[in-house]
């Protein structure tokens, strides 16, 4: 625990398999100036062409997915996203939690995509990658402007968050649900604080994250809990009193995914968990494997969020007795897919003024 770099999940810069040379952080009595592993993050500007995403995963039930900022701050040492960081020639370890891509003409391409004439409106994934009210979000407001964007076209979109500074933008979360326009994911993974310091250490609170499903809906925002990812043998025990909770506070469904460990995520919490849980590490790495055909690592179609084999038979017989005892007869509103339409330009002027 003293060798933990603190406020970070990774505690390594693992390997980019897509470049030839790496450099390795040694102890080196010849060295005069130490190299810092725990930098502070630092924000680049990306410009992309399109910002819509094609999701062609059976996996996923959405179709699209929308990520204003690449990397994310929060750090938790799970995060699937991680080994896309690679592409940029950066380590999906520390690099994922101190480097962030803002990609600031999100919202011109949104626009964009939504005036062209064969666009159809389904609902997207805000963001599917990255957390879109990760910390960076209070100084961009990129994510607001993106939901702005929805309410003026009338356009569906799911969001998926884990930060309270989602309230931030109640106001127009409560004009799309008026409506239903909005879906709001509240990813909850663990009630035990210090846990979630080590599992994902720059995150809201479990308490805040109740706060947030019960204040969404009192405003009548119809919101879920994600009980994701379970990490069979660290935060396992805790699925039924997750989605009591969270019940309690107004959340109208439950939805879960078994932790898979795919690249270099694998290394990342495996050196995590030795760190910081050296007791229980043996025991959570054997556990994860069982639910994913003997590896960490998870690629088969269907089964890769869900697991298989009999823990992860179990635990969906928990979710499942869970959701039936605590959110019996609720269920997530239909999507209005009629009211979208592209505002005039007079009307968008208007507006300025």
């Amino acid at each position: 625990m003293k060798n933990r770099l603190k406020g970070r999940g990774s505690q390594t810069k693992t390997k980019n398999p897509f470049l030839k040379y790496h450099y390795e952080v040694e102890d080196d009595i010849y060295c005069d100036v130490p190299i810092e592993l725990n930098q502070r993050t630092t924000f680049m500007i990306d410009t992309p062409h399109k910002i819509m995403n094609k999701v062609e995963s059976e996996d996923i039930p959405l179709s699209y997915s929308l990520n204003v900022y690449q990397g994310c701050e929060h750090g938790c040492v799970y995060c699937y996203a991680r080994n896309t960081h690679e592409y940029w020639e950066l380590s999906a370890g520390l690099d994922f939690e101190q480097k962030i891509f803002v990609r600031h003409n999100a919202p011109d391409l949104l626009r964009k995509t939504f005036e062209q004439k064969n666009w159809k409106p389904t609902p997207f994934m805000l963001s599917g990658n990255t957390d879109c009210y990760q910390p960076a979000e209070r100084t961009f407001k990129l994510t607001r402007q993106i939901l702005e964007i929805c309410l003026a076209y009338k356009h569906p979109v799911s969001i998926i968050t884990k930060n309270s500074l989602i309230l931030r933008d109640i106001d127009i979360l409560q004009d799309l649900a008026a409506l239903r326009l909005v879906h709001v994911n509240i990813s909850l993974t663990t009630l035990d604080d210090t846990l979630r310091q080590h599992l994902e250490p720059r995150t809201s609170t479990a308490e805040k994250r109740l706060k947030v499903i019960y204040q969404l809906s009192r405003q009548k925002i119809p919101v879920q809990v994600m009980v994701a990812p379970i990490i069979p043998g660290l935060n396992s025990y805790e699925i039924p009193a997750i989605i009591q909770k969270a019940a309690d506070a107004g959340a109208l469904g439950a939805e879960y995914t078994i932790v898979r460990l795919n690249g270099s995520i694998a290394t990342i919490f495996t050196d995590w968990i030795r760190k910081t849980y050296p007791d229980l590490a043996d025991k959570v790495l054997r556990q994860i494997a069982e639910c994913h055909n003997g590896t960490l690592s998870d690629y088969r179609p269907g089964l890769r969020l869900k697991g298989s084999g009999k823990i992860a038979e179990m635990i969906q017989y928990i979710v499942r007795v869970a959701i039936d005892k605590y959110m019996k007869d609720r269920k997530m509103p239909e999507y209005d897919l009629t009211l979208f339409s592209v505002p005039s330009k007079t009307n968008v002027q208007l507006k300025l003024f």
